[in-house]
Parts: C-alpha cells; sequence; structure tokens
C-alpha cells in the first residue's frame, strides 16, 4: 500500500512540475511586457518632495492620487522622499511590486525616472515639470507662469511702493519660469517697478520663507508671490503680518489666508493625473513633453471672494485682459521667461 502511495505521488509531481516551470516563466516574462495595466489590479504610486500637507504643490498631488483611487478603482501608494537616493530606490520598489504608474511630483526626478524606466518597461513613470521623456517616461508641465503673469498683472496695479516681492524654494527652473511669468505682468502695469526675488533652499522650511519675506518687505515690497510649496505658507504668515496681500500658487490656497491671499494661481495637477490614468488604463497614452495651459482648461487664476473688491476696477480689466489673451496665443512664455 505504502508502495502505491509513493508512485502515484512520483505520478502527480511528474506531471504538475512542467506546469510549475511554465507559470514561472509567465510570471518572469511580465516585467518585459509593454507600458499597460494589469490584468488583475489597476496600481498607482505617488512620490513627492514633500509633505502632503503643504496646502499647495504636493498636496494637489495627493488631490490627483486619490481621485485616481475614486475613479479608477486603483491600488494607490504614497512615499514622500528624504533625499536624492530615494528617488531610484523608490521607483524601482513600485515598478517590481507591478505598479502600472508612478507620478514622480517634481522636477529633480527626471533623471532617476528615466534610468529606472529603460529597466521597468511594463510600468509608466510620469515626471511633473520634468524635462525629458522615454518609451515609458512622460514629463508633465503646467504653464503657471501664464497665472503668475496675471497675478503680476494685479500686483502691478496694486502696488504702491513700486517693489513686490516673490519667494522661491530650490531655484529650479521650474521655479525661476513662474517668477519671470510674475515678473512680465507685473512690468506691464508697474513699468518702473522692482521684483525682489529670494530664494530659501528648501521648499518645507517655513521659517526661512517667512523671514526672507520680512526681509523684503523691509526693502520695500508690499505684496508678495511664492512659488515654495510648504514653505509658502511662511510668505503668508509674513504677508499678515506686514499687513500686506499676497498672492497663492499651484492650488487654490485663498481659504489657507482668506484675509491675505488676493487670488491663486492653480494649476489642476489632480485633473490632469486623472486623465493620464484614464488614457494609461485604456491603452491610449501616448508618451513625450506634456504641456497643459489657460487654454487647455489646466492653469487658471482663482480670485478670492473675499478679496476681490479690493482689485481695482481697472486693474481687474487688466487682468481678464491678459488672461484672455494668454488663451487666444497673444501672450507667449518660454524657458527664458520670454
Amino acid at each position: 500500500m505504502a508502495k502505491s502511495r509513493l508512485y502515484r505521488l512520483l505520478i502527480f509531481a511528474s506531471a504538475a512540475f512542467p506546469l510549475a516551470i511554465l507559470l514561472l516563466i509567465s510570471a518572469c516574462s511580465h516585467g518585459n511586457e509593454s507600458p499597460g495595466t494589469s490584468a488583475s489590479s489597476f496600481k498607482v504610486a505617488l512620490l513627492t518632495p514633500g509633505p502632503v500637507s503643504d496646502a499647495g504643490w504636493n498636496a494637489a498631488a495627493f488631490d490627483g492620487l486619490q481621485l485616481i483611487k475614486r475613479d479608477l478603482d486603483a491600488e494607490t501608494a504614497l512615499v514622500q522622499t528624504q533625499s536624492p537616493a530615494d528617488f531610484e530606490d523608490s521607483m524601482r520598489d513600485f515598478a517590481a511590486r507591478g505598479f502600472n504608474i508612478v507620478f514622480a511630483h517634481g522636477f529633480e526626478y527626471t533623471d532617476a525616472a528615466l534610468r529606472v524606466g529603460k529597466l521597468f518597461p511594463a510600468s509608466w513613470f510620469i515626471v511633473t515639470s520634468g524635462n525629458g521623456s522615454s518609451a515609458n517616461v512622460a514629463s508633465l508641465t503646467f504653464k503657471i507662469e501664464e497665472a503668475a503673469y496675471v497675478e503680476g498683472v494685479v500686483a502691478g496695479g496694486m502696488t504702491k511702493s513700486g517693489v513686490v516681492g516673490a519667494i522661491g524654494g530650490i531655484e529650479l527652473p521650474s521655479v525661476r519660469i513662474t517668477f519671470d511669468g510674475f515678473r512680465r505682468g507685473f512690468l506691464t502695469t508697474r513699468p518702473n517697478g522692482r521684483v525682489l526675488v529670494s530664494y530659501i533652499g528648501s521648499f518645507d522650511d517655513v521659517g526661512a520663507a517667512k523671514e526672507a519675506a520680512l526681509a523684503q518687505v523691509n526693502a520695500g515690497a508690499d505684496l508678495l508671490f511664492h512659488n515654495a510649496d510648504a514653505a509658502g505658507l511662511g510668505v503668508f504668515q509674513a504677508a499678515a503680518q506686514s499687513h500686506i496681500y499676497a498672492f497663492g500658487a499651484n492650488r487654490n490656497q485663498n481659504d489657507v489666508a482668506p484675509d491675505t491671499v488676493l487670488a491663486s494661481a492653480v494649476t489642476f495637477i489632480p485633473k490632469a493625473f486623472l486623465r493620464i490614468a484614464t488614457e494609461i488604463k485604456e491603452h491610449r497614452f501616448k508618451t513625450g513633453m506634456l504641456e497643459y495651459g489657460m487654454k487647455d482648461g489646466m492653469v487658471e487664476v482663482v480670485f478670492n471672494p473675499r478679496l476681490e473688491g479690493k482689485i481695482p476696477p481697472a486693474t481687474m480689466e487688466k487682468a481678464r485682459a491678459a488672461e484672455q489673451e494668454i488663451i487666444e496665443g497673444k501672450i507667449t512664455f518660454s524657458e527664458s521667461g520670454g
């Protein structure tokens, strides 16, 4: 009887072994598929350079991740990277775990995405404000400089000193372009005015942003603009303390400091993230250098209804006219700010 049982087990094992090998080969070959989606689930990850509690840049990306989770029934994950050493490790980890998309929310992730993309062709890597693309890596740029230009027009029409300030986090190309847009708009309504620009070297040092903003106020600035993510909250604190107005960026920040923020230069990051994820899930996404602006309905100036009455009618008229000219292509922008 014992020999009979052993014989049957050997027969079963010999029959099952080829099937096991086939399953193993199938599992290993998945990593060489073209970018697409898993049959079992749709998985989307987000990397941010700062906290999603910043009420701005990173918070908007997290809003997009939540929207994808809700509308596409996706499994989602979030990692706040602490240093450049984390970039590739996090991307590799998500790709190795079968994530269909990794949104890397910042210019600084570009090189890592291009390197990891070559190793994991079955995953998509979308870099916000990136400057490169490949077969499965796309760069997504929002023309926030268009909205910054309009805010500059408003600042030029409201300043009494002729001096306004701009506080940036790290001096990245995307931040410089935003400040160039703000300056151009400002000079259209205040040709002899000055825009003071300071970079604090961080996107989350609220105290440093506040000190830099107060220094600009002491130098004569009577309106403040920022592109500093979480650190931008310090700019609002400085403006409130100095009894002057400020402008929000990247997300609608009017409610963050409702008595201080005149308007926000809003990029509809959640809307763009959902559009891209939907196209990838439906196998119709095309990689490349993607740009969204006012014309696409992805960038907009949102005025604070509590403070809109403080803006002179003539200045508001100029701001609205500038918006229309941007949409019609009469006002254009380049990386040099031209």
